[in-house]
C-alpha cells in the first residue's frame, strides 16, 4: 500500500494520505494513524523532492508555507477539541465539491476562475497547514487552490511537494512537542521507508511522461476521491 501511495503521491503531486489512511485506520487508532502518516509523508517528499527542485515556484512555496506554520497551532488546538466528525463531514463535502466543480471547469474548457495572488497563497497555506494537524492531509487545499488558479501541473507538483517537506516536518516537530510521538510509530514508519522510496522514484518517472492534461485528470481524481472517503468514514463512524 505504501509503494501504490507513494507512487500516486510522486505522479501527481498528491496523493499518499487518500490511499494509506484508510489502510491504516485498520491497524491503528486515529491519532496514531495521523502522526504515522505525516512521518511517511515526509519520508515521501524527501525522497521525491530531488527530482523536481527546479521546477519549484520558490516565493509561492514561501507564502504557502508562512501561511501553514501561522495556523499549524490552531489545528493542533482544534484536533484536541473538535469532535472527529464534525471535522471529517466539513472536510469532505468541501473537498468533493471543488473536485467537481474542478472536473465541471476542465470537462466545459473555462479558463482559470481565480487569479494567483500573495494574499491568496497565505490563506491557502493557513487552511492547509489546519488541515494537516486535524486530517493529516495538506494536499486538498493547496491543490484546489493552484488548479482553480491555471498553474502548470509541473509547477503544481513540483511546489505541492515540497510544501509537502515542510509542512510536514513542522507539523512532525508541533507532534512531538505537544503530543509526543511513541517508539512505535518511528519503528513502523522505518520498515515502510524502502516500499516509500521505491514508490516515489518510479511515481517520478511516471509523472515526466504524462502531460498536463492526464496529470491535472488525476490530480483531481485523486481529490475527489479523497473527499468521498473522508464522507464515507464520517458516515460510518456516525451511522454503521
Amino acid at each position: 500500500m505504501c509503494f501504490v501511495a507513494a507512487l500516486l503521491q510522486a505522479t501527481s503531486g498528491f496523493g499518499f494520505a487518500v490511499l494509506a489512511v484508510p489502510f491504516f485506520l485498520l491497524l491503528a487508532p486515529p491519532n496514531e494513524v495521523i502522526r504515522l502518516i505525516v512521518v511517511i509523508s515526509l519520508a515521501t517528499s524527501l525522497f521525491v523532492m530531488p527530482g523536481l527542485y527546479r521546477s519549484v515556484d520558490r516565493p509561492l512555496l514561501v507564502r504557502l508555507t508562512l501561511g501553514s506554520l501561522v495556523a499549524l497551532p490552531l489545528g493542533l488546538f482544534l484536533f484536541t477539541h473538535t469532535p472527529p466528525l464534525i471535522v471529517r463531514f466539513a472536510a469532505g463535502g468541501i473537498v468533493t465539491f471543488f473536485a467537481a466543480m474542478l472536473a465541471w471547469q476542465r470537462r466545459h474548457g473555462q479558463g482559470a476562475p481565480l487569479t494567483l495572488r500573495p494574499m491568496g497563497d497565505v490563506a491557502a497555506g493557513a487552511v492547509a497547514g489546519g488541515a494537516t494537524a486535524l486530517v493529516g492531509m495538506a494536499g486538498p487545499p493547496v491543490l484546489i487552490y493552484l488548479l482553480l488558479g491555471g498553474a502548470p501541473m509541473r509547477t503544481v507538483r513540483a511546489t505541492l511537494i515540497a510544501f509537502f517537506a515542510l509542512v510536514y516536518a513542522a507539523t512532525l516537530f508541533a507532534n512531538a512537542v505537544a503530543i509526543g510521538m511513541g517508539a512505535e510509530i518511528w519503528v513502523l514508519a522505518a520498515s515502510l521507508l524502502p516500499f516509500v522510496w521505491l514508490g516515489g522514484r518510479i511515481g517520478l518517472r511516471v509523472g515526466e511522461r504524462l502531460g498536463d492534461a492526464v496529470t491535472a485528470a488525476v490530480a483531481i481524481g485523486v481529490l475527489a476521491a479523497a473527499g468521498l472517503y473522508t464522507l464515507a468514514a464520517a458516515a460510518h463512524a456516525a451511522y454503521g
